[in-house]
């Protein structure tokens, strides 16, 4: 089982307030989780 890493409030309130400020719609969820990192653990396992 792969263990995800979750970002912070923090930095998901930067990002959702970066988002809106560029007044355009959401992209896909695949392309959220890769700009927050959520998925990242998941990639280091894969090149290792």
């Amino acid at each position: 089982m792969d263990k995800t890493t979750t970002p912070t409030k923090e930095q998901v309130r930067d990002w959702i307030e970066h988002r809106h400020a560029d007044h355009r719609p959401l992209p896909d969820l695949k392309q959220i989780r890769r700009e927050l990192g959520w998925d990242l653990h998941k990639q280091l396992k894969q090149i290792r």
